[in-house]
């Protein structure tokens, strides 16, 4: 079972009856790619920095930077291909190890149980034919994951990446899904989705699905999806908690396109979404760490995401603070409560975002004017918090009839509006 569980309210986590904000890093390809000594150095540094899950894909992925580890996680048949009825124990082995390591520093791992690559009728089953598993080993490879992994409390994330379009790739994740819970009741699931992808109904039905999880986008043009899918899973009849669990990557390319996501684009994603329904936690991601690049290799998606950067680079990106920060603000302020109120916010945009509860309220705003609210704020203590040094200041608001006006402060920096009553 995962060690989490889902709040009463249905919106958030809590473990050991106290709320958890899901702080989780990208890692696909860490069982393919990194040794015991890189993946120690990493963990020790992600904890200092307060993550506490870890985004991991069981089979290698399509899209891995290029690695010298060779291990596969089936062995091969006569003709040289995966037998995917035969798990390789070595690989399976190594990684309960680098499981075992995560587990001991108090990361949950959040799994990856089938890359859509490995599903037939997906967007990315044209890049490997012979990996497509068949249909008839879904159910015993599932048992196999659960039996390797359900030991330590996992987050089972059956898709990876994936569209939902064919009536073939719903059965494999249908099968997936239901397998993974007749075996392990209690353990939470998800599903992580292409980027823009809303989750069927088939899908958000099903009472096995116990989250939603979305991937906003890695495209310049697209990046209003961080709260515009946020909107709409929260606007879905069953009521689940909501994780970003793919924001734009720091470093990432702006997919086709010149230029790098920046610490600023990946705080106002990150925010965004919180602000406007997935407040139960996010993901991080660094462009070189998710595929764990090594200076010098090649790397199978470098048109759209960019050359990665060198894995112990990317692993020290400033980014990865300023979402821990997040989370030690939802924390100190404990804004669980929290619901969108995005309907208050009267400047002509959708950027500025909203949430508030009985007494409290939360804005964020990625650049520096007067935020008109359509609510009567007097009374509330406020505190402005500058996102890109961390700075904490008094803001001045002005109360007039049912109006009240953040006026323009002093920094030129995204900020966080916090008020309590």
């Amino acid at each position: 079972m995962s060690k989490i569980q889902i709040a009463p309210t249905k919106d958030y986590f809590i473990m050991n009856d106290k709320p958890f904000f899901y702080l989780a890093d990208t890692v696909w390809s860490v069982f393919t790619n990194a040794t015991l000594e890189e993946w120690g150095k990493y963990l020790d540094y992600r904890k200092t920095q307060g993550f506490n899950a870890l985004q991991i894909d069981i089979l290698p992925q399509w899209d891995a930077s290029q690695s010298d580890i060779g291990v596969k996680p089936f062995e091969l048949d006569e003709n040289g291909q995966w037998d995917f009825f035969k798990p390789n124990g070595e690989y399976f082995g190594r990684a309960q190890s680098m499981i075992e390591m995560a587990v001991e520093r108090g990361f949950m791992p959040a799994l990856v149980v089938l890359w859509c690559n490995y599903v037939p009728d997906t967007w990315a089953s044209k890049f490997n034919p012979a990996h497509i598993m068949p249909a008839d080993a879904v159910k015993p490879y599932v048992e196999h994951i659960v039996y390797v992994f359900d030991r330590y409390d996992p987050v089972y994330i059956v898709s990876g990446d994936t569209d939902l379009d064919s009536d073939t790739a719903c059965w494999y994740y249908a099968t997936a899904l239901d397998t993974i819970k007749a075996l392990s009741q209690n353990a939470l699931t998800t599903m992580h989705l292409g980027g823009g992808k809303v989750i069927t109904d088939a899908f958000a039905n099903n009472p096995n699905l116990d989250f939603y999880m979305y991937q906003s986008s890695h495209m310049l043009e697209s990046q209003d999806l961080a709260y515009k899918l946020a909107e709409q899973f929260y606007a879905k009849e069953i009521k689940r908690p909501i994780v970003n669990g793919e924001p734009c990557y720091e470093g990432h390319a702006h997919g086709n396109r010149y230029g790098r996501f920046s610490p600023f684009e990946v705080r106002r994603a990150v925010w965004q979404s919180l602000l406007s329904g997935a407040k139960a936690g996010v993901t991080y991601g660094a462009h070189g760490i998710w595929s764990w690049h090594k200076k010098g290799k090649s790397f199978g998606s470098e048109g759209f995401s960019g050359t990665p950067f060198d894995w112990e680079t990317a692993l020290r990106f400033p980014g990865a603070w300023d979402i821990a920060f997040a989370k030690q603000i939802f924390e100190i302020y404990e804004l669980f409560d929290l619901s969108p109120r995005q309907e208050a916010i009267l400047n002509d945009t959708h950027e500025i975002r909203m949430s508030a509860s009985s007494n409290k309220v939360v804005i964020y705003a990625p650049y520096n004017v007067d935020i008109r609210i359509a609510m009567n704020l007097e009374g509330y203590d406020w505190t402005l918090i500058e996102l890109y040094t961390r700075k904490f200041a008094k803001p001045n608001v002005e109360v007039r009839d049912d109006i009240s006006v953040i006026k323009m402060h002093d920094f030129n920096s995204d900020a966080l509006f916090i008020g309590v009553k």
